[in-house]
């Protein structure tokens, strides 16, 4: 069994692949734990238990607990990332609406796509020699657009290192949600406007400007077909029509959503609020074949200053773009 207790830590495992936890599984290796008290955590876990650093509850430990040696003091960054992260997905829809994600390592990256025509949707019985139908797949004439969203940790050492780290992750935690309202942004303006290669929404429009009814609805899902309408994203004000929908107030519905939060859902498809969206639109999609997520790594935490105590202007980022895969997988309603 690898000793986690002897590894030392440096700035430089910040630089490798996977970061700084990606380097301490190399050297201590979580199958190795199997079967002890130490099963179920990760290798960056065990370095805060070898310094005895409680990250939450009500006991949790001071700020100042990282910088008691050179070692612990390079654990900082990586809490603070996976704090970050933490409240990014507290706050994510993005799994909801995302077919696939995509990790790179630069900043160029052309995705690929396939635009059947009706003809090439229909699986023709082929007699013996005769010409199978083609599906062709070609890369992207543009590449994908990425964006770097981020906060700048604005704190001096000294203000901090009282704090417990409990309420240092709330903070943390909510610097994410911040940078996963700001991707959901992204991926809504993608699915409504397209990704730059003429692949915009079709709109299906309603029968009464301004209002929604179950028949347009209905419309939206008709005109999905192929695809599957399973997912549906609503800014407040369409929320708010939609869950008034007679269609929507039946009894046991309305006991599920005031006893379990769960809201009914039009046609089976899941039902998600999207205050960043424009008002007026609702966007209907196949989850399964809409959209492409493209990231560049995690969250980046400027590891050097984090370390060496100097928090004043520390950035935090995230950079993630989107495309779209098939363009009639996503269409909106208005």
């Amino acid at each position: 069994m690898a000793n986690y207790e002897n590894i030392t830590i440096e700035k430089g495992m910040y630089q490798t692949k996977g970061g700084l936890s990606g380097a301490l599984e190399k050297l201590d290796p979580s199958e190795n734990y199997a079967g002890t008290s130490l099963e179920g955590l990760d290798a960056f876990s065990r370095q805060l238990k070898r310094y005895n650093i409680k990250v939450n509850g009500s006991s949790s430990d001071c700020v100042e607990k990282f910088f008691q040696t050179s070692n612990s003091a390079a654990l900082f960054p990586e809490y603070v990332s996976r704090a970050v992260a933490q409240g990014m997905e507290r706050a994510n829809i993005l799994p909801y609406i995302v077919a696939t994600v995509t990790d790179i390592e630069g900043m160029d990256y052309r995705s690929i796509a396939s635009t059947p025509a009706d003809d090439d949707k229909e699986l023709k019985i082929v007699g013996e020699g005769a010409y199978i139908p083609q599906t062709s797949v070609k890369t992207r004439e543009n590449l994908v657009k990425l964006h770097k969203r981020g906060r700048m940790l604005v704190a001096s050492y000294e203000a901090l290192r009282f704090q417990r780290l409990d309420l240092f992750t709330v903070t943390l935690n909510q610097i994410g949600a911040y940078i996963a309202r700001s991707q959901l942004k992204d991926a809504i303006d993608v699915l409504i406007n397209g990704d730059g290669n003429n692949n915009a929404a079709e709109n299906v429009s309603t029968a009464t400007s301004g209002a929604i009814t179950y028949d347009d609805l209905v419309k939206l899902w008709a005109n999905m077909a192929p695809y599957e309408l399973n997912t549906v994203l609503a800014p407040t004000a369409e929320m708010q029509k939609i869950l008034a929908l007679p269609q929507m107030q039946d009894a046991n519905a309305g006991l599920d959503f005031q006893g379990t939060g769960k809201m009914v859902t039009p046609l089976g498809a899941s039902l998600l609020h999207a205050p960043e969206m424009q008002s007026g639109k609702i966007i209907g999609l196949d989850k399964n074949c809409a959209l492409e997520m493209v990231q560049a790594g995690g969250v980046v935490t400027d590891y050097d200053k984090l370390i060496d105590r100097q928090l004043e202007r520390a950035a935090i980022t995230c950079t993630a773009g989107f495309s779209k895969i098939f363009t009639e997988a996503a269409k909106t309603l208005s």
